[in-house]
């Protein structure tokens, strides 16, 4: 479920990366060719509409040298680099969890060559506490899959979600039903945005998102199957290591010993704060949290801590952090809490008529190879045909750097 739960080389790089892009982007985007673009105040007068493009603001421009500079920073294979590209963060509008109007930002990245109509990936990014993290805000890990996937020629919607990056208020994590409608109405920005900036997109959609953007990744190919959206159409579906199955691997994995502590503890605090704004979990944080962490756990998980500040202000391990009672509770889920985990658990029973493959690694220790093998035996049961690619002894961060790569060679494979 995370972007980089680990405390050596991501972060390390990470901080490098941000240090590094930090003064030169300023130079880069002073000489961007593009203006940003804006909604005009009067340009529709009527009801707005999901989707509908409020602005749109250059972030990035890299040839291709710099592409492949970024992305072997990440130990990323570079070799299918063939552009520049130019990153914009589009801000849209979109709903809340509760159906009620908002807006979101998200990356739009495009080829600087390249045909001149462009298929459209899908990109759907993992677990992030700080909402300046996100895709379109910082030039970090987060945009390894938009830049290895548009330097090879196609357009790149990777939206922030809800409450990451510029958008208002805290991020639902791991709310499926929001983040597909976040990621969905990305795609219309992209659409609307793409047209104005002269590389209009074709409707053919590729998808794929990491860890939690697994999950989501594979529930925006069910919605679009579905038509959510008759502008777009569905035609390979490659998510890494998405947490499937929260009641049958994911949970039961952070008691066992398959999640490592540190991740754990990470996962299992953002869910709880986030999951009790929309499921009556508790009504007060001391009935999940044992003190002292219960006094600070939702201030920490504001979207305005770094990951590191968050992971040393709660307990070494999910049994320190909760209180017996709910930690028992979390063991054997009922009520509320098996809710909020079968709500999240139904992104694989559909049967897509696209190719798929699903990426993962056996040395996972943050989303366990299990949440992979259940999705791929559920999809199976539909009628499904899926492969799943095992990257083997890596971790869980390193299982989409290895595997970004591959998908952008799996999607050359298929065809509108």
């Amino acid at each position: 479920m995370s972007d980089d739960t680990r405390t050596s080389h991501g972060q390390r790089a990470g901080r490098r990366t941000r240090r590094g892009l930090a003064a030169a982007a300023a130079l880069l985007l002073a000489g961007l060719a593009v203006a940003p673009v804006a909604a005009a105040a009067g340009e529709r007068t009527q009801q707005t509409r999901r989707g509908d493009l409020v602005a749109v603001t250059p972030v990035a421009d890299r040839d291709a040298g710099q592409v492949r500079s970024f992305l072997s920073g990440w130990d990323v294979d570079a070799d299918g680099v063939r552009y520049g590209l130019r990153a914009y963060r589009l801000t849209y509008r979109t709903v809340d969890p509760y159906g009620e109007p908002t807006t979101a930002t998200g990356l739009l990245t495009l080829p600087k060559r390249g045909g001149h109509r462009l298929d459209l990936v899908s990109d759907t990014h993992g677990t992030m506490v700080d909402r300046d993290y996100a895709p379109s805000v910082s030039e970090d890990f987060g945009r390894v899959p938009s830049y290895v996937n548009a330097a090879a020629g196609r357009a790149v919607a990777a939206p922030d979600y809800l409450g990451l990056g510029k958008g208002p208020g805290p991020h639902p994590y791991m709310d499926t039903a929001s983040s597909v409608t976040a990621s969905v109405d990305m795609l219309r920005a992209a659409r609307t945005a793409a047209e104005r900036l002269g590389r209009p997109l074709t409707g053919a959609v590729y998808a794929t998102g990491f860890s939690q953007g697994g999950q989501v990744a594979m529930a925006l190919g069910k919605a679009l199957r579905a038509g959510a959206d008759r502008h777009f159409r569905l035609v390979a579906l490659a998510p890494v290591s998405g947490p499937y199955d929260l009641e049958g691997q994911e949970m039961p994995a952070l008691f066992d010993g398959r999640v490592n502590d540190t991740s754990g503890v990470l996962y299992i605090a953002y869910w709880l704060v986030a999951q009790s704004r929309l499921h009556p979990l508790y009504k007060d944080a001391s009935e999940a949290f044992r003190a002292p962490y219960a006094s600070r756990v939702e201030s920490l998980l504001d979207g305005s801590h770094e990951q590191e500040d968050v992971v040393r202000g709660l307990a070494p391990s999910v049994k320190q952090l909760l209180t017996p009672a709910f930690y028992q509770r979390l063991r054997h889920p009922s009520g509320a809490v098996l809710e909020a985990m079968r709500t999240a658990d139904h992104t694989c029973d559909w049967k897509p008529d696209v190719p798929v493959r699903l990426y993962a690694a056996a040395g996972d220790t943050d989303v366990p190879l299990g949440n992979t093998r259940t999705c791929a035996r559920t999809l199976a049961g539909q009628g499904a045909r899926v492969r799943v690619v095992d990257q083997g002894a890596v971790d869980h961060f390193g299982s989409v750097l290895v595997s970004a790569p591959q998908v952008v060679r799996f999607f050359d494979g298929v065809r509108p």
